[in-house]
């Protein structure tokens, strides 16, 4: 079911998974539209009349080789400009407020919704770091370019790229790759485990992670994204007492115990998937 169809994103979805596609006939950049359209699709996907089984949603390009190629850079251009004649100055005692791109990814971040890139084609930028905030990440076997080289602008990630990419790298290599402007190959992304997958059909295998985690108990899911992404933000007890209070509401969840009798009376194993009995 086509639930959103605008200039720069479409939505379609099947069950309990959403296909998000992004698209700009000029080179596939990011601009506002893009980011407008986007943050109206977050929040149709997250209204749960509109759409009761809400599980899983991919984000992808629409066109083959473009994931989201990058920030217009004419656009950013313009408003440096705008900046620079105004004489504004900026320090970190005084944060910039936040812009689509950002609200976006923040929504990804907070939604207890699973969120998978197939990332079919260059992603540099705005559209590498959309990617990175996503849970899962496939990238389609090829030679386009991926990765954060905005220093070749004279400019560093601004959406969050910097952070993203030192939390699943670390420090050294994320240094070396933003102050190298280094761009990546998709062999190259998934070797460094950037991404869960370099495959020649990026959208078979995101749908196929998508029915896996339609076949598990939806609570289980949100509670493990929001321990993984927020449990490095808290001390350390704190994160321990998360896990262990959501282990057990995971526990009194309807959808949970009779995968637990299943393994209880030996039906499956804790290997086997739901299902697979």
């Amino acid at each position: 079911m086509m639930m959103f169809e605008g200039q720069r994103v479409d939505c379609v979805v099947d069950g309990p998974c959403a296909t998000v596609r992004l698209f700009n006939p000029k080179q596939g950049l990011m601009d506002e539209a893009m980011e407008s359209e986007l943050l109206q699709v977050l929040d149709i996907l997250h209204d749960r009349q509109a759409w009761p089984e809400a599980r899983v949603v991919i984000l992808t390009g629409r066109d083959p080789g473009v994931f989201v190629r990058h920030y217009d850079v004419a656009v950013l251009h313009q408003r440096a400009q705008a900046m620079a004649v105004r004489g504004k100055r900026f320090s970190v005692e005084r944060s910039v407020p936040q812009g689509g791109v950002h609200r976006c990814i923040d929504r990804i971040e907070a939604s207890d919704l699973i969120f998978i890139a197939a990332i079919n084609g260059v992603a540099m930028g705005g559209g590498f770091e959309l990617a990175l905030g996503c849970d899962l990440r496939v990238v389609q076997a090829g030679s386009f370019e991926l990765g954060l080289p905005e220093l070749n602008l004279g400019l560093l990630p601004g959406a969050g790229g910097t952070q993203a990419l030192a939390r699943l790298l670390g420090t050294s290599a994320t240094l070396q790759m933003l102050l190298t402007a280094h761009v990546m190959s998709p062999r190259e992304v998934f070797e460094l485990r950037l991404a869960g997958a370099c495959v020649d059909d990026v959208m078979a295998q995101a749908r196929a992670w998508a029915s896996q985690l339609a076949a598990v108990p939806a609570r289980a899911c949100a509670h493990i994204k929001q321990l993984v992404r927020q449990g490095p933000l808290w001390e350390l007890e704190r994160a321990r007492a998360a896990e262990r209070t959501l282990f057990c509401d995971c526990m009194v969840d309807p959808a949970a115990l009779p995968l637990m009798a299943d393994v209880a009376e030996g039906r499956r194993t804790i290997a086997d998937r739901p299902g697979s009995a």
